[in-house]
Protein backbone atom coordinates (compact mmCIF):
# COMPACT_ATOMS: atom_id res chain seq x y z
CA UNK A 1 0.00 0.00 0.00
CA UNK A 2 1.70 3.25 -1.43
CA UNK A 3 2.20 5.05 2.53
CA UNK A 4 4.72 5.52 4.93
CA UNK A 5 7.37 3.51 5.01
CA UNK A 6 9.72 2.19 8.19
CA UNK A 7 12.71 2.12 5.55
CA UNK A 8 12.19 5.44 3.50
CA UNK A 9 14.50 5.50 0.79
CA UNK A 10 18.09 7.90 1.74
CA UNK A 11 17.31 11.04 0.46
CA UNK A 12 19.52 12.55 -1.95
CA UNK A 13 20.66 16.64 -1.28
CA UNK A 14 20.09 18.10 -3.67
CA UNK A 15 19.55 22.21 -4.39
CA UNK A 16 16.41 22.39 -6.68
CA UNK A 17 16.05 26.09 -7.91
CA UNK A 18 11.86 26.55 -6.35
CA UNK A 19 9.49 28.33 -8.39
CA UNK A 20 8.34 30.16 -5.25
CA UNK A 21 11.77 32.11 -5.00
CA UNK A 22 10.96 34.20 -7.96
CA UNK A 23 7.38 34.75 -6.93
CA UNK A 24 8.61 35.69 -3.27
CA UNK A 25 10.79 37.79 -4.84
CA UNK A 26 8.09 39.74 -6.78
CA UNK A 27 5.72 39.79 -4.09
CA UNK A 28 8.20 42.73 -2.42
CA UNK A 29 7.68 44.66 -5.01
CA UNK A 30 6.06 47.49 -3.76
CA UNK A 31 2.97 48.74 -5.48
CA UNK A 32 1.73 52.37 -5.58
CA UNK A 33 -0.49 53.77 -2.97
CA UNK A 34 -3.94 53.18 -3.39
CA UNK A 35 -6.79 54.62 -1.17
CA UNK A 36 -8.38 52.04 0.69
CA UNK A 37 -12.13 50.96 0.60
CA UNK A 38 -14.41 50.55 3.75
CA UNK A 39 -13.81 47.55 5.88
CA UNK A 40 -17.26 46.88 5.13
CA UNK A 41 -16.92 47.42 1.35
CA UNK A 42 -13.82 45.18 1.12
CA UNK A 43 -15.56 42.32 2.92
CA UNK A 44 -18.41 42.45 0.38
CA UNK A 45 -18.28 41.07 -3.26
CA UNK A 46 -18.92 43.30 -5.96
CA UNK A 47 -22.08 41.54 -6.46
CA UNK A 48 -23.39 42.04 -3.11
CA UNK A 49 -21.60 45.76 -2.96
CA UNK A 50 -23.78 46.19 -6.67
CA UNK A 51 -27.19 44.80 -5.16
CA UNK A 52 -26.71 46.52 -1.51
CA UNK A 53 -26.29 49.71 -3.60
CA UNK A 54 -29.36 49.09 -5.97
CA UNK A 55 -31.28 47.46 -2.87
CA UNK A 56 -30.62 51.19 -0.89
CA UNK A 57 -31.39 53.39 -4.49
CA UNK A 58 -35.04 50.68 -4.71
CA UNK A 59 -35.15 51.50 -0.53
CA UNK A 60 -34.78 54.79 -1.11
CA UNK A 61 -37.61 55.27 -3.74
CA UNK A 62 -40.16 52.99 -2.11
CA UNK A 63 -39.50 55.43 0.50
CA UNK A 64 -40.20 58.81 -1.42
CA UNK A 65 -42.60 57.56 -3.39
CA UNK A 66 -44.95 55.93 -0.07
CA UNK A 67 -44.47 59.80 1.70
CA UNK A 68 -45.31 61.89 -1.83
CA UNK A 69 -48.22 58.91 -1.97
CA UNK A 70 -49.31 60.29 0.90
CA UNK A 71 -48.83 63.94 0.71
CA UNK A 72 -50.44 64.04 -2.72
CA UNK A 73 -53.63 62.12 -0.67
CA UNK A 74 -53.42 64.52 1.55
CA UNK A 75 -53.64 67.36 -1.38
CA UNK A 76 -56.71 65.66 -2.75
CA UNK A 77 -58.54 65.07 -0.18
CA UNK A 78 -58.11 69.00 1.17
CA UNK A 79 -59.21 69.70 -2.21
CA UNK A 80 -62.33 67.41 -2.07
CA UNK A 81 -62.92 68.94 1.28
CA UNK A 82 -62.94 72.34 -0.43
CA UNK A 83 -65.15 72.10 -2.84
CA UNK A 84 -67.49 70.12 -0.79
CA UNK A 85 -67.44 73.28 1.21
CA UNK A 86 -67.63 75.86 -1.31
CA UNK A 87 -70.56 73.74 -2.15
CA UNK A 88 -72.35 73.86 1.52
CA UNK A 89 -71.36 77.65 1.63
CA UNK A 90 -73.79 77.86 -1.94
CA UNK A 91 -76.43 75.69 -0.09
CA UNK A 92 -77.03 77.53 2.65
CA UNK A 93 -77.30 80.96 1.07
CA UNK A 94 -80.11 79.28 -1.22
CA UNK A 95 -81.34 77.56 2.08
CA UNK A 96 -81.15 81.18 3.45
CA UNK A 97 -82.80 83.30 0.66
CA UNK A 98 -85.82 80.39 0.04
CA UNK A 99 -86.42 80.75 3.91
CA UNK A 100 -87.04 84.19 3.47
CA UNK A 101 -89.08 84.49 0.91
CA UNK A 102 -91.33 81.92 2.71
CA UNK A 103 -91.39 84.06 5.77
CA UNK A 104 -92.40 86.87 3.81
CA UNK A 105 -94.72 84.93 1.32
CA UNK A 106 -96.50 83.51 4.88
CA UNK A 107 -97.28 87.02 6.67
CA UNK A 108 -98.42 88.47 3.27
CA UNK A 109 -101.30 85.52 2.92
CA UNK A 110 -101.71 85.70 6.96
CA UNK A 111 -102.98 89.66 6.13
CA UNK A 112 -104.49 89.74 2.49
CA UNK A 113 -105.62 85.32 2.36
CA UNK A 114 -104.11 85.63 -1.01
CA UNK A 115 -102.60 81.82 -2.22
CA UNK A 116 -100.29 83.20 -4.66
CA UNK A 117 -97.86 84.10 -1.75
CA UNK A 118 -97.41 80.71 -0.63
CA UNK A 119 -95.55 79.80 -3.31
CA UNK A 120 -92.41 79.95 -1.68
CA UNK A 121 -93.70 78.18 1.31
CA UNK A 122 -94.37 75.57 -0.87
CA UNK A 123 -91.27 75.24 -2.08
CA UNK A 124 -89.95 75.04 1.44
CA UNK A 125 -92.21 72.16 2.25
CA UNK A 126 -91.07 69.99 -1.08
CA UNK A 127 -87.88 70.77 -0.68
CA UNK A 128 -86.75 70.51 2.98
CA UNK A 129 -86.00 66.84 2.78
CA UNK A 130 -83.63 67.48 -0.29
CA UNK A 131 -81.76 70.34 1.83
CA UNK A 132 -81.03 68.36 4.55
CA UNK A 133 -80.04 64.75 2.86
CA UNK A 134 -77.60 67.41 0.77
CA UNK A 135 -76.10 68.57 4.46
CA UNK A 136 -75.33 65.92 5.92
CA UNK A 137 -73.65 64.28 2.55
CA UNK A 138 -71.61 67.63 2.36
CA UNK A 139 -70.84 67.49 6.20
CA UNK A 140 -70.03 63.96 6.01
CA UNK A 141 -66.41 64.15 5.85
CA UNK A 142 -66.07 67.11 8.73
CA UNK A 143 -67.94 65.45 12.14
CA UNK A 144 -67.62 68.55 14.00
CA UNK A 145 -70.20 70.23 11.52
CA UNK A 146 -72.92 67.35 12.39
CA UNK A 147 -74.18 69.22 15.34
CA UNK A 148 -75.26 72.34 13.76
CA UNK A 149 -76.51 70.78 10.94
CA UNK A 150 -78.88 68.86 13.40
CA UNK A 151 -79.49 72.22 14.98
CA UNK A 152 -80.22 73.78 11.96
CA UNK A 153 -82.46 71.15 10.54
CA UNK A 154 -84.60 71.17 13.81
CA UNK A 155 -84.86 75.14 13.60
CA UNK A 156 -85.89 74.54 10.10
CA UNK A 157 -88.97 71.81 10.69
CA UNK A 158 -89.92 74.18 14.03
CA UNK A 159 -90.33 77.11 11.28
CA UNK A 160 -92.12 75.19 8.80
CA UNK A 161 -94.36 73.56 11.50
CA UNK A 162 -95.24 77.10 12.70
CA UNK A 163 -95.64 78.49 9.08
CA UNK A 164 -98.11 76.03 8.07
CA UNK A 165 -100.04 75.74 12.01
CA UNK A 166 -100.40 79.44 10.99
CA UNK A 167 -101.98 79.08 7.56
CA UNK A 168 -104.59 76.30 8.77
CA UNK A 169 -105.69 78.72 11.73
CA UNK A 170 -106.31 81.30 8.67
CA UNK A 171 -108.18 79.40 6.79
CA UNK A 172 -109.84 78.39 10.02
CA UNK A 173 -110.61 82.12 11.62
CA UNK A 174 -109.77 84.30 9.14
CA UNK A 175 -107.85 87.46 9.39
CA UNK A 176 -108.87 88.70 12.21
CA UNK A 177 -108.10 85.13 14.05
CA UNK A 178 -104.78 85.63 13.21
CA UNK A 179 -103.50 89.68 12.89
CA UNK A 180 -102.26 88.38 16.09
CA UNK A 181 -99.40 86.22 14.37
CA UNK A 182 -99.19 88.55 11.17
CA UNK A 183 -97.75 91.54 13.78
CA UNK A 184 -96.04 89.68 16.77
CA UNK A 185 -91.86 88.90 15.82
CA UNK A 186 -92.01 85.28 17.16
CA UNK A 187 -90.93 84.51 13.07
CA UNK A 188 -88.87 86.51 12.36
CA UNK A 189 -86.77 85.68 15.87
CA UNK A 190 -87.19 81.67 14.58
CA UNK A 191 -85.62 82.83 11.29
CA UNK A 192 -82.80 85.27 12.99
CA UNK A 193 -81.76 81.95 14.52
CA UNK A 194 -81.88 79.78 11.82
CA UNK A 195 -79.66 82.21 10.09
CA UNK A 196 -77.18 82.86 13.15
CA UNK A 197 -76.47 78.84 12.78
CA UNK A 198 -76.07 78.86 9.56
CA UNK A 199 -73.63 81.83 9.70
CA UNK A 200 -71.45 79.36 12.47
CA UNK A 201 -71.64 76.70 9.82
CA UNK A 202 -70.46 78.94 6.90
CA UNK A 203 -67.73 80.82 9.05
CA UNK A 204 -66.63 76.93 10.21
CA UNK A 205 -66.34 75.83 6.99
CA UNK A 206 -64.44 78.82 5.82
CA UNK A 207 -61.85 78.35 9.22
CA UNK A 208 -61.89 74.82 7.87
CA UNK A 209 -61.18 75.73 4.38
CA UNK A 210 -58.25 78.28 5.54
CA UNK A 211 -56.66 75.23 7.32
CA UNK A 212 -56.68 72.82 4.65
CA UNK A 213 -55.26 75.56 1.94
CA UNK A 214 -52.14 75.46 4.55
CA UNK A 215 -51.67 71.97 5.09
CA UNK A 216 -52.03 71.21 1.63
CA UNK A 217 -49.25 74.11 0.75
CA UNK A 218 -47.37 72.26 3.27
CA UNK A 219 -47.73 69.08 1.49
CA UNK A 220 -46.93 70.08 -1.89
CA UNK A 221 -43.67 72.06 -0.48
CA UNK A 222 -42.52 69.11 1.38
CA UNK A 223 -43.38 66.49 -1.79
CA UNK A 224 -41.03 68.78 -3.93
CA UNK A 225 -38.27 69.09 -1.50
CA UNK A 226 -38.78 65.46 -0.83
CA UNK A 227 -37.90 64.64 -4.88
CA UNK A 228 -35.42 67.09 -4.83
CA UNK A 229 -33.94 65.76 -1.94
CA UNK A 230 -34.49 62.05 -3.47
CA UNK A 231 -32.98 62.69 -6.62
CA UNK A 232 -29.75 63.89 -4.68
CA UNK A 233 -29.57 60.83 -2.45
CA UNK A 234 -30.06 58.85 -5.40
CA UNK A 235 -27.31 60.11 -7.29
CA UNK A 236 -25.14 60.27 -4.48
CA UNK A 237 -25.72 56.05 -4.38
CA UNK A 238 -25.46 55.91 -7.76
CA UNK A 239 -22.41 57.95 -7.84
CA UNK A 240 -21.37 55.26 -4.96
CA UNK A 241 -22.12 52.02 -6.78
CA UNK A 242 -20.74 53.53 -9.72
CA UNK A 243 -17.51 54.13 -7.71
CA UNK A 244 -17.65 50.76 -6.09
CA UNK A 245 -18.12 49.60 -9.50
CA UNK A 246 -15.15 51.15 -11.12
CA UNK A 247 -12.51 50.39 -7.99
CA UNK A 248 -13.22 46.92 -8.18
CA UNK A 249 -12.31 46.61 -11.86
CA UNK A 250 -9.60 48.57 -11.79
CA UNK A 251 -8.85 46.06 -8.79
CA UNK A 252 -9.04 43.53 -10.94
CA UNK A 253 -7.47 44.87 -13.82
CA UNK A 254 -4.60 45.61 -11.57
CA UNK A 255 -4.62 41.98 -9.88
CA UNK A 256 -5.08 40.24 -13.85
CA UNK A 257 -1.95 42.38 -14.60
CA UNK A 258 -0.12 40.83 -11.23
CA UNK A 259 -1.17 37.38 -11.99
CA UNK A 260 -0.38 37.55 -15.96
CA UNK A 261 3.00 38.46 -14.17
CA UNK A 262 3.57 36.00 -11.45
CA UNK A 263 2.24 33.46 -14.19
CA UNK A 264 4.82 34.04 -16.82
CA UNK A 265 7.66 34.04 -13.66
CA UNK A 266 5.97 30.61 -12.98
CA UNK A 267 5.86 29.36 -16.30
CA UNK A 268 9.94 30.41 -16.90
CA UNK A 269 10.67 28.86 -13.19
CA UNK A 270 8.40 25.43 -14.18
CA UNK A 271 10.93 25.19 -17.46
CA UNK A 272 13.91 25.78 -15.59
CA UNK A 273 12.83 22.94 -12.81
CA UNK A 274 11.83 20.44 -15.68
CA UNK A 275 15.22 20.81 -17.25
CA UNK A 276 16.40 21.00 -13.78
CA UNK A 277 14.88 17.53 -12.74
CA UNK A 278 15.87 15.73 -16.29
CA UNK A 279 19.45 16.66 -15.68
CA UNK A 280 19.46 15.56 -11.88
CA UNK A 281 17.24 12.55 -12.83
CA UNK A 282 20.51 11.65 -15.43
CA UNK A 283 23.12 12.61 -13.17
CA UNK A 284 21.84 10.18 -10.98
CA UNK A 285 20.50 7.43 -13.05
CA UNK A 286 24.69 6.85 -14.04
CA UNK A 287 26.31 6.26 -10.84
CA UNK A 288 23.11 3.66 -10.20
CA UNK A 289 23.68 2.16 -13.25
CA UNK A 290 27.78 1.91 -12.88
CA UNK A 291 26.73 0.63 -8.74
CA UNK A 292 24.68 -1.97 -9.95
CA UNK A 293 26.47 -2.88 -13.30
CA UNK A 294 29.33 -3.24 -10.94
CA UNK A 295 28.14 -4.99 -8.19
CA UNK A 296 26.72 -7.80 -10.33
CA UNK A 297 30.15 -7.84 -12.34
CA UNK A 298 31.80 -8.16 -8.68
CA UNK A 299 29.19 -10.87 -7.90
CA UNK A 300 29.65 -12.80 -10.86
CA UNK A 301 33.77 -12.91 -11.56
CA UNK A 302 34.01 -12.92 -7.31
CA UNK A 303 31.18 -14.46 -6.35
CA UNK A 304 32.87 -18.03 -5.54
CA UNK A 305 35.36 -16.34 -2.90
CA UNK A 306 32.79 -14.12 -1.41
CA UNK A 307 31.31 -15.13 1.96
CA UNK A 308 27.22 -15.39 1.99
CA UNK A 309 27.59 -12.02 4.32
CA UNK A 310 29.45 -10.58 1.61
CA UNK A 311 27.63 -11.55 -1.04
CA UNK A 312 24.23 -10.14 0.98
CA UNK A 313 25.76 -7.05 0.75
CA UNK A 314 26.17 -6.92 -2.63
CA UNK A 315 22.92 -7.85 -3.09
CA UNK A 316 21.61 -5.10 -1.08
CA UNK A 317 23.34 -2.48 -2.96
CA UNK A 318 22.26 -4.16 -6.12
CA UNK A 319 18.95 -3.82 -4.97
CA UNK A 320 19.16 -0.15 -3.07
CA UNK A 321 20.21 0.99 -6.41
CA UNK A 322 17.51 -0.47 -8.58
CA UNK A 323 15.00 1.10 -5.87
CA UNK A 324 16.17 4.68 -6.00
CA UNK A 325 16.25 4.13 -10.18
CA UNK A 326 12.43 3.69 -10.04
CA UNK A 327 12.12 6.24 -6.76
CA UNK A 328 14.00 8.58 -9.43
CA UNK A 329 11.30 7.65 -12.50
CA UNK A 330 8.43 7.99 -9.67
CA UNK A 331 9.17 11.14 -9.01
CA UNK A 332 10.05 12.25 -12.35
CA UNK A 333 6.08 11.15 -13.43
CA UNK A 334 4.69 12.82 -10.18
CA UNK A 335 6.30 15.85 -11.20
CA UNK A 336 5.16 15.95 -15.06
CA UNK A 337 1.68 14.94 -13.49
CA UNK A 338 1.22 17.89 -12.07
CA UNK A 339 2.46 20.37 -15.08
CA UNK A 340 1.81 18.40 -17.57
CA UNK A 341 -1.26 20.24 -20.03
CA UNK A 342 -4.81 18.20 -19.89
CA UNK A 343 -5.90 17.06 -23.19
CA UNK A 344 -10.11 15.86 -22.58
CA UNK A 345 -11.84 13.00 -24.33
CA UNK A 346 -14.64 10.95 -24.49
CA UNK A 347 -12.67 8.07 -22.49
CA UNK A 348 -14.14 3.71 -22.75
CA UNK A 349 -13.51 3.07 -18.76
CA UNK A 350 -14.62 -1.13 -19.92
CA UNK A 351 -11.69 -0.57 -22.89
CA UNK A 352 -9.40 1.14 -20.58
CA UNK A 353 -9.85 -0.81 -17.60
CA UNK A 354 -9.63 -4.10 -19.75
CA UNK A 355 -6.28 -2.71 -21.32
CA UNK A 356 -4.33 -1.90 -18.16
CA UNK A 357 -5.69 -5.04 -16.94
CA UNK A 358 -3.22 -7.02 -20.20
CA UNK A 359 -0.64 -4.81 -19.32
CA UNK A 360 -0.35 -6.07 -16.01
CA UNK A 361 -0.82 -9.68 -17.20
CA UNK A 362 2.94 -10.60 -16.40
CA UNK A 363 2.48 -9.54 -12.85
CA UNK A 364 -0.99 -11.72 -12.55
CA UNK A 365 0.91 -15.07 -13.55
CA UNK A 366 2.10 -15.74 -10.02
CA UNK A 367 -1.98 -16.29 -8.50
CA UNK A 368 -5.31 -16.44 -10.37
CA UNK A 369 -7.53 -13.58 -9.64
CA UNK A 370 -11.21 -13.40 -9.26
CA UNK A 371 -12.18 -9.83 -11.21
CA UNK A 372 -15.64 -8.46 -10.97
CA UNK A 373 -15.98 -5.78 -13.27
CA UNK A 374 -19.42 -3.75 -13.78
CA UNK A 375 -20.42 -2.00 -16.91
CA UNK A 376 -18.08 1.19 -16.28
CA UNK A 377 -19.26 4.41 -18.19
CA UNK A 378 -17.97 6.87 -20.60
CA UNK A 379 -16.55 9.93 -19.23
CA UNK A 380 -14.34 13.05 -20.80
CA UNK A 381 -10.78 12.89 -18.86
CA UNK A 382 -7.09 12.75 -20.01
CA UNK A 383 -6.55 9.59 -21.29
CA UNK A 384 -3.09 8.82 -20.49
CA UNK A 385 -3.95 10.57 -16.99
CA UNK A 386 -6.61 8.29 -16.40
CA UNK A 387 -5.16 5.19 -17.47
CA UNK A 388 -2.17 6.10 -14.91
CA UNK A 389 -5.25 6.20 -12.19
CA UNK A 390 -6.72 2.81 -12.39
CA UNK A 391 -2.70 1.23 -13.39
CA UNK A 392 -1.59 2.48 -10.23
CA UNK A 393 -4.94 1.74 -8.70
CA UNK A 394 -5.04 -2.28 -10.06
CA UNK A 395 -1.49 -2.76 -9.59
CA UNK A 396 -1.92 -1.68 -6.05
CA UNK A 397 -5.07 -4.53 -5.78
CA UNK A 398 -2.69 -6.80 -7.20
CA UNK A 399 0.23 -6.36 -5.25
CA UNK A 400 -1.69 -6.22 -1.77
CA UNK A 401 -3.70 -9.43 -2.84
CA UNK A 402 -0.79 -11.77 -3.28
CA UNK A 403 -0.55 -13.12 0.18
CA UNK A 404 -4.65 -14.25 -0.46
CA UNK A 405 -5.07 -18.12 -1.70
CA UNK A 406 -8.27 -16.63 -3.50
CA UNK A 407 -7.71 -12.78 -4.29
CA UNK A 408 -10.24 -11.03 -5.48
CA UNK A 409 -10.26 -7.69 -7.27
CA UNK A 410 -13.83 -5.46 -7.78
CA UNK A 411 -14.18 -2.35 -10.40
CA UNK A 412 -17.10 -0.87 -10.11
CA UNK A 413 -19.19 2.87 -10.35
CA UNK A 414 -21.60 4.18 -8.18
CA UNK A 415 -23.80 7.05 -7.89
CA UNK A 416 -22.24 10.07 -5.72
CA UNK A 417 -22.82 13.12 -3.98
CA UNK A 418 -24.89 15.62 -6.74
CA UNK A 419 -22.90 17.10 -9.54
CA UNK A 420 -20.21 13.69 -9.45
CA UNK A 421 -20.09 10.05 -9.95
CA UNK A 422 -17.88 7.70 -7.92
CA UNK A 423 -15.54 5.15 -9.32
CA UNK A 424 -13.98 1.91 -7.36
CA UNK A 425 -11.54 -0.26 -7.01
CA UNK A 426 -12.36 -3.02 -4.27
CA UNK A 427 -9.70 -5.61 -3.26
CA UNK A 428 -9.44 -8.24 -0.43
CA UNK A 429 -5.92 -7.71 0.86
CA UNK A 430 -4.26 -6.72 3.66
CA UNK A 431 -6.35 -3.59 3.93
CA UNK A 432 -4.74 -1.10 6.42
CA UNK A 433 -5.60 0.87 9.86
CA UNK A 434 -8.05 3.62 8.72
CA UNK A 435 -6.34 5.72 11.71
CA UNK A 436 -3.70 5.67 9.25
CA UNK A 437 -6.02 7.20 6.34
CA UNK A 438 -4.60 10.82 6.24
CA UNK A 439 -1.62 9.36 4.68
CA UNK A 440 -2.52 7.03 1.94
CA UNK A 441 -2.24 9.89 -1.02
CA UNK A 442 0.91 11.58 0.77
CA UNK A 443 3.77 11.66 -1.34
CA UNK A 444 6.74 8.88 0.43
CA UNK A 445 3.87 7.82 2.56
CA UNK A 446 3.67 3.83 3.14
CA UNK A 447 1.85 1.79 5.71
CA UNK A 448 3.95 -1.51 5.06
CA UNK A 449 7.66 -1.90 5.04
CA UNK A 450 9.46 -2.22 1.32
CA UNK A 451 10.53 -6.15 2.62
CA UNK A 452 6.88 -7.16 2.63
CA UNK A 453 5.44 -4.79 -0.33
CA UNK A 454 7.91 -3.27 -2.73
CA UNK A 455 7.06 0.56 -3.59
CA UNK A 456 7.93 4.30 -3.28
CA UNK A 457 5.20 5.70 -1.78
CA UNK A 458 4.05 8.14 -4.95
CA UNK A 459 1.63 5.80 -6.97
CA UNK A 460 -1.30 7.16 -4.99
CA UNK A 461 0.07 10.60 -4.33
CA UNK A 462 0.16 10.90 -8.44
CA UNK A 463 -3.75 9.70 -8.49
CA UNK A 464 -5.01 12.52 -6.09
CA UNK A 465 -3.07 15.16 -8.25
CA UNK A 466 -4.61 13.54 -11.35
CA UNK A 467 -8.14 13.26 -10.21
CA UNK A 468 -7.89 16.89 -8.01
CA UNK A 469 -6.69 18.21 -11.90
CA UNK A 470 -9.84 16.89 -13.28
CA UNK A 471 -11.97 18.40 -10.07
CA UNK A 472 -13.27 15.14 -8.35
CA UNK A 473 -12.27 14.10 -5.09
CA UNK A 474 -10.17 10.70 -3.49
CA UNK A 475 -10.76 8.68 -0.70
CA UNK A 476 -10.44 5.10 0.89
CA UNK A 477 -11.73 2.73 3.06
CA UNK A 478 -10.76 -0.20 4.53
CA UNK A 479 -9.53 -2.20 7.50
CA UNK A 480 -6.78 -4.45 8.34
CA UNK A 481 -6.66 -8.41 6.86
CA UNK A 482 -10.28 -7.19 5.58
CA UNK A 483 -9.56 -5.69 2.35
CA UNK A 484 -9.22 -2.14 1.22
CA UNK A 485 -11.51 0.38 -1.49
CA UNK A 486 -10.05 3.26 -3.05
CA UNK A 487 -12.41 6.37 -4.36
CA UNK A 488 -12.38 8.40 -6.80
CA UNK A 489 -14.96 10.88 -8.40
CA UNK A 490 -15.11 12.38 -11.54
CA UNK A 491 -17.79 15.81 -12.42
CA UNK A 492 -20.57 14.46 -14.30
CA UNK A 493 -20.63 17.82 -16.24
CA UNK A 494 -17.48 16.15 -17.89
CA UNK A 495 -19.19 12.84 -18.55
CA UNK A 496 -21.22 11.72 -21.09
Amino acid sequence: MESATQDRPTSIPAVSPDPSDALSASSKVRTPHRRRLPAWATRWSLEQRVLAGFGLVFAGIVVISAISYRNTSIVVRNSHLDTASHELIQLLASIGHTLDAAENGHRRFLVTGDDSYLKAHRSVLEQAPEYFRYLELLTADTPEQAPRVARLEELINRQIQAEVQAIEERERRGAEGVRHLALSGAAKHELSEIHAVMAELESDEQRLTQIRVVQSTASTRNTIALLVLGALLQLVLLGSVYYLIHYDVTARRRIAGELKRRGELLQAANKELEAFSYSVSHDLRAPLRHIDGYASLLAKTAGSTLTDKAQRYLQTISDSAKQMGQLIDDLLVFSRMGRQEMLHATVDLNQLVKTVIHDLRLDLQAKPISWTIDPLPEVSADPAMLRQVYMNLISNAVKFTATRSEPKIAIGVRDGAPGEIELFVRDNGVGFDMQYVNKLFGVFQRLHRNDEFEGTGIGLANVRRIVHRHGGRTWAEGALDQGATFYFSLPIKRSS
